[in-house]
């Protein structure tokens, strides 16, 4: 090494640490749903929409998270609530920087704020390309982040799910989120096996308003139908019926109508998207070391992420892979809570961040 590559690793040191006295650690869920904010000693802090409202003539943004989520389907014309992630990744590059600045600056309110430029770890989908990994960390970086970290969603929730995932051993996680199933055997601290499908919550959603209007005749909207998939949604027959009063725009007259959807008519819905996931999930199995799928026979599937809620999916599976199945402990925040995990122990925990060399030299770049 070195003198002047010396000093300059003293500098970003001395740097680190007086940074890290004024901001704690921050992990971040990215989802395409939802965002969640882990604060390093202090806990989640936020959980809000990944949604922006934007006035759309003017380029101003009106609102981010819960407050811009009021205003889906009911805006004019010129002002368009919208979300800047598309299946997990960066698709308005613009818009989410001002949505991570936004939600790191309300962590960091207080006494010198304007010098708070905290460590950043984000949980990505484990099958984004390089360029869109670039995005994120630069995303982060701009918003006011001093570094940024990437790790695998899929690692993040066997983290979160307190599975031993740095030693010798497989475990296989299922994580539906809102815009991607990560499908993931991880070992030894990294991935061996994985899928990342662009079917999850939203695309269910969209299953459910295609069969109101083709078998009911009604037009519903998207929040309408995240509703009934959180009210009655299931995978797997259930011992008792569910009911929900659907209300819509009928295709026929165009006036208001009520119908009355069932457990079995969103079972139906929700099938093909459901057949994609337990058709992927039989794949992975069958791609996974007979040494480590001995491990994951004897451990089981840990279902992760908000689309693991839906009513008898476990059952579902468990049936279909003949593997036991079980939904970890607060699936919603199973990520989030991954990242902290990581950020509190980091010294222990670096092999399981994804080896990019912009996510260690902020200074540099």
């Amino acid at each position: 090494m070195t003198f002047s590559l010396f000093l300059r690793k003293i500098q970003k040191d001395l740097i680190n640490r007086f940074f890290g006295h004024l901001a704690p650690d921050i992990g971040i869920d990215l989802g395409t749903a939802n965002t969640l904010v882990y604060v390093k000693g202090r806990g989640i802090l936020i959980n809000e929409p990944s949604v922006v409202a934007v006035n759309q003539r003017t380029g101003q943004i009106l609102a981010i998270g819960r407050e811009a989520k009021k205003m889906v389907g009911k805006t004019p014309s010129h002002i368009v609530a919208t979300r800047p992630l598309v299946d997990g990744v960066v698709s308005d590059f613009e818009v989410t920087q001002q949505m991570l600045r936004y939600f790191i600056h309300k962590v960091n309110r207080g006494k010198f704020s304007f010098l708070r430029r905290p460590r950043v770890l984000i949980g990505i989908p484990s099958g984004v390309t390089e360029v869109e990994k670039r995005a994120v960390i630069e995303a982060a970086l701009n918003a006011g982040a001093r570094q940024a970290f990437l790790i695998d969603e899929p690692m993040a929730a066997a983290i979160g799910a307190r599975l031993p995932v740095t030693e010798a051993g497989g475990n296989m996680v299922v994580d539906i989120g809102g815009g991607t199933t990560e499908i993931a055997v991880i070992s030894l601290g990294g991935v061996v096996v994985s899928r990342s499908l662009r079917i999850a919550g939203d695309e269910m959603n969209e299953d459910i308003v295609r069969y109101c209007r083709d078998e009911f005749n009604i037009l519903i909207g998207e929040k309408t139908a995240e509703e009934v998939k959180i009210a009655i949604g299931n995978a797997f027959p259930l011992r008792e019926r569910l009911t929900y009063a659907l209300r819509g725009r009928d295709l026929v007259s165009g006036l208001p109508k009520e119908v009355i959807m069932n457990d079995e008519h969103v079972r139906e819905a929700l099938s093909r998207s459901i057949r994609v996931i337990v058709n992927n999930v039989k794949t992975i199995i069958e791609e996974t070391p007979p040494e480590l799928l001995s491990d994951v026979m004897q451990r089981g599937i840990i279902l992760a992420g908000g689309g693991g809620l839906i009513r008898g999916l476990d059952r579902l599976l468990a049936n279909q892979t003949g593997i036991s199945v079980r939904m970890m402990e607060d699936p919603l925040t199973a990520v989030v809570r991954g990242t902290g995990l990581v950020l509190d122990d980091m010294e222990h925990l670096q092999e399981v961040l994804i080896e990019e060399e912009v996510t260690r030299e902020y200074l540099s770049s």
